[in-house]
């Protein structure tokens, strides 16, 4: 009788653990679909509208989800911060992807669904700015933006006698020679102590080739910096406009905020940007129209391109205790607001139309394209290169390397410094055969 009592015991006592496990389970579920209400913290890039724009959608978005409270961390030096910040579990709730490894997305970052299912919904989810890895998205597509353009002022050029937008190099320099010699203003303007400003110039490295595959070609290139090559003859075009004297003399007394300003003023021609910076151009302006966004000043066979890729996604931090309200607020911004609009942006989300501002593009025939995604097997190896290879195409100090050489300020040439790059580059890739 005692090991019968005992028994039966023990089977009580296993079939309560059952369905206290099978409760927590559910518990578990539950808290990862969630109820929408609570705090959560966005962190952003976006410094010049967190005290206006963000506002208003903060205040709509309480209405419509009453308990909510969306607080907002506003970061100049985003990348270097967030990424920093990411070694430990506080970096938000929501965030701008910053620019990591896809094999380190399930790390950093929640999953949203499959990318079927978001490839049905949006555009630029097949590009080489990749939301996805092994078939599930960690980020939500908000609006695709032509990378590495030129916002420029109109005034400036038309007084400058520029009656058509430069469409190759030659014509440019032309141009900023121009504005030079009959204005004020300074032809253009390189920031070079912000540093990720000149980080900006990789952007357009697609206009100078009609390759899609261009940079999953690299990858198994020993010298892909050889004169032809698009990152050559990009950055060949910054080490020119200033050996040639074209930008800012003193190259260490500028400063981001002001030079945005300088641009609206008509106290600078242009800058090399992408489309995203066009609206915060435009509202300093006192007349918006006087602002305008040109394809980078490349031609391959006589034809332009221009790749649309997507503008930083948005993820939910995968540590985030309040995932429901997160998740919330991405497809509130996307869905329900003019944030797409407001930046003068491509729509994510698939039928939306082109901006205007883009007209000029259109003027001059630019095909648009999305760089492919690598192949299976290969996905992040050009990352890895890059990274290896410590040239770091979305990092400044190289970038600063080809100023310095431009002012004199080293005894490098431009030759030198794209050779070195081609040692560095096959040295990766020697190194990475091995492993």
């Amino acid at each position: 009788m005692i090991i019968l009592k005992w028994k039966k015991a023990l089977a009580l006592a296993l079939a309560a653990s059952v369905l206290l496990l099978s409760g927590c389970e559910k518990k578990q579920a539950a808290a990862a679909e969630g109820k929408i209400g609570g705090t959560i913290i966005v962190l952003t890039n976006r410094t010049d509208v967190v005290d206006t724009k963000f506002q208003e959608y903060k205040e709509a978005f309480e209405q419509k989800y009453p308990g909510t409270n969306v607080e907002f961390e506003a970061i100049t030096d985003y990348e270097g911060t967030v990424r920093t910040r990411m070694s430990t579990n506080e970096y938000g709730d929501v965030l701008c992807k910053p620019g990591i490894q896809t094999i380190d997305y399930p790390r950093y970052f929640e999953p949203l669904g499959s990318i079927e299912e978001f490839n049905e919904k949006f555009n630029f989810t097949q590009g080489s700015n990749a939301i996805d890895y092994q078939g599930t998205a960690y980020a939500y597509p908000v609006m695709g933006v032509v990378g590495g353009g030129i916002v420029y002022n109109k005034k400036v050029f038309k007084k400058a006698g520029i009656t058509k937008t430069p469409r190759n190099t030659e014509e440019f320099y032309t141009a900023l020679q121009a504005i030079k010699d009959k204005t004020d203003a300074v032809p253009i303007f390189m920031n070079y102590p912000a540093g990720w400003t000149l980080v900006q110039w990789e952007g357009g490295v697609t206009a100078f080739t009609d390759d899609t595959d261009y940079k999953n070609k690299m990858v198994h290139q020993s010298e892909p910096f050889q004169k032809g090559t698009a990152h050559y003859e990009l950055y060949k075009l910054m080490y020119e406009v200033v050996k040639r004297g074209l930008c800012e003399r003193d190259m260490l007394a500028s400063d981001w905020e002001m030079s945005k300003q300088e641009l609206a003023d008509g106290k600078i021609g242009c800058m090399v940007l992408g489309s995203w910076a066009i609206t915060q151009i435009k509202n300093l302006a006192s007349n918006p129209d006087d602002i305008g966004y040109m394809p980078m000043v490349a031609e391959v066979n006589g034809k332009k391109y221009a790749e649309a890729s997507l503008d930083t996604p948005l993820c939910i931090n995968v540590h985030s205790k309040n995932k429901a309200t997160a998740r919330a607020w991405i497809e509130f911004l996307v869905h329900e607001t003019d944030w797409v609009e407001f930046n003068e942006s491509i729509p994510a989300v698939k039928g939306g139309k082109y901006p205007s501002v883009l007209d000029s593009f259109n003027e001059l025939g630019v095909t648009y394209f999305e760089m492919n995604k690598p192949p299976v097997g290969e996905e992040g190896l050009y990352d890895t290169l890059d990274k290896e290879s410590e040239i770091g195409f979305w990092s400044d100090p190289e970038k600063k390397r080809i100023v310095d050489a431009a002012m004199g300020t080293t005894n490098e040439t431009f030759e030198q410094i794209m050779d070195d790059w081609n040692k560095r580059w096959a040295k990766a890739r020697k190194n990475r055969n091995k492993n």
